[in-house]
């Protein structure tokens, strides 16, 4: 519902990307806010040693450098399309917008704004269990569908694990 109310109210500029291709640079600001119709994508940060992934989208996620979004500053965070993806953008000056022209609009973005916050308690508190099993199982249970759209490599990586170690749990 949600999603369908933001397709129909806003301006949505739709942007095609290869696999491997960039929304999103490191060091760029962002203030965009996208609709994935088609494919995934991660988002991640580079320590210098390794990526880190933060966060994937796939058909029917909104995603945003949330960081950037809220402080009109450049961002560390990458957006890069993990298969072929047909994304859609919208600025952030229309998505206000729209926000602040009802009650019910700012209602849904408080909504947006809580459900953002509730998940990234999840990661954080993911992020704290020693056990390779444990961080597997808690994200298995809270985003199944992860598991159908995203290459285990990419999986592994964001469980901070092996390919090999994702490999056993996954069998067992």
């Amino acid at each position: 519902m949600i999603l369908e109310l933001l397709q129909k109210e806003l301006y949505w500029e739709t942007k095609k990307l290869r696999r491997n291709q960039f929304l999103k640079f490191s060091g760029s600001t962002d203030t965009n806010v996208y609709f994935i119709e088609e494919g995934s994508v991660r988002i991640f940060i580079d320590d210098d040693s390794e990526e880190r992934i933060i966060r994937f989208g796939y058909k029917g996620n909104i995603i945003v450098s949330i960081d950037s979004f809220l402080s009109d500053q450049p961002s560390e965070f990458y957006i890069q399309a993990i298969k072929s993806s047909i994304v859609k953008a919208a600025s952030k000056q229309d998505f206000y917008k729209f926000i602040n022209s009802s009650i019910e609009n700012l209602k849904l973005w408080n909504s947006i704004l809580e459900d953002l916050v509730l998940q990234q308690i999840e990661r954080e508190k993911d992020l704290l269990y020693n056990s390779p099993k444990i961080r597997y199982e808690r994200v298995l249970k809270r985003s199944p569908q992860l598991f159908q759209e995203i290459p285990n490599k990419y999986i592994a990586n964001y469980l901070r694990m092996s390919p090999e170690t994702l490999s056993r749990l996954k069998k067992s």
